[in-house]
């Protein structure tokens, strides 16, 4: 390979996840990775001190453009929008941060912030660019970027999970809500939701879904009930890591119907996300790799 070419094969994994972690669609994801491809031909590479950093800085403005473009597409999106989920390898869940940062609770999370907001948290807390390198990045200056960081960081405290999750305690949640399904002991499962827990399903207007996000156990439970006597026998429920947590693939006669991911918080679930919407499961198939 050519210089610039094996310069973006080495960085190209660091990339998606950057792009990823902005937009939470890994088609506008692989947009901005051709995008990146492109800009980065046409680069003078005598003249590039870090090339990772300069890659990262192609990326984040070319992500930045898609944000807004993808934020007017959400306003008329049918139902929650959810991020697309992805099917990991192990080794993404041993990286702890890397897991949390791509989990869907944290990139839901992610939404709530303005998109320099996001860029901004997203270098410097995952990707521990500095804020010289960011401010590259994004245009800004550096007591902009350091005040951004800040608030950024604010903001997420705020509403991330207060509580250090293990990966076995998502999985035992999960297989207890395997086993309700399973076995059709909703009791059960409702022991470990919390009272405040939300429901989110993402039909993207092409498969039945919850048109407004489902609040308090009881009215979850009311909608699990429904999902329960739905649930045939040739439908199965398979463990596996999404977005660097235990998930689950929901099957109806062996194809892929659904994935199923959760939030939790002192120990009870409070975050239910259901993505049915067909046109997100493509990456559920085989693992992505992801790289920081």
């Amino acid at each position: 390979m050519d210089p610039a070419t094996e310069a973006f094969v080495a960085h190209r994994n660091l990339l998606f996840t950057v792009a990823y972690e902005m937009l939470g669609s890994v088609a506008d994801a692989e947009d901005v990775l051709q995008e990146t491809w492109l800009r980065w031909g046409t680069v003078d590479l005598a003249t590039v001190r870090n090339q990772r950093a300069f890659l990262v800085r192609i990326t984040t403005r070319l992500a930045l453009d898609r944000l807004r473009v993808l934020g007017r597409r959400k306003e008329s999106y049918v139902g929650p929008w959810l991020p697309e989920p992805l099917l990991t390898a192990p080794d993404v869940a041993e990286d702890v941060e890397l897991a949390d940062s791509v989990s869907m609770a944290m990139l839901l999370v992610l939404e709530t912030l303005a998109p320099t907001e996001r860029a901004v948290f997203v270098l410097h807390e995952v990707f521990d660019l500095n804020y010289v390198e960011i401010a590259g990045a994004i245009g800004k200056s550096h007591a902009a970027v350091r005040q951004i960081a800040y608030r950024a960081r604010a903001h997420v405290a705020a509403r991330r999970p207060r509580d250090v999750i293990s990966q076995a305690d998502t999985r035992a949640a999960l297989e207890a809500f395997q086993r309700a399904v399973e076995t059709g002991d909703l009791q059960s499962l409702v022991d470990i939701l919390a009272p405040d827990v939300v429901a989110l399903t993402d039909g993207g207007g092409v498969k039945q879904a919850a048109l407004r996000p489902i609040v308090g156990v009881s009215k979850v439970a009311q909608g699990l009930a429904i999902g329960l006597k739905n649930f045939g026998l040739n439908d199965s429920l398979e463990p596996v890591q999404i977005n660097g947590c235990p998930g689950l693939i929901v099957r109806r006669d062996g194809e892929i119907d659904a994935v199923i991911a959760i939030r939790m918080d002192g120990g009870l679930i409070t975050g239910l996300y259901g993505v049915r919407n067909p046109a997100k499961l493509s990456r559920i198939k085989q693992e992505t790799v992801l790289a920081r």
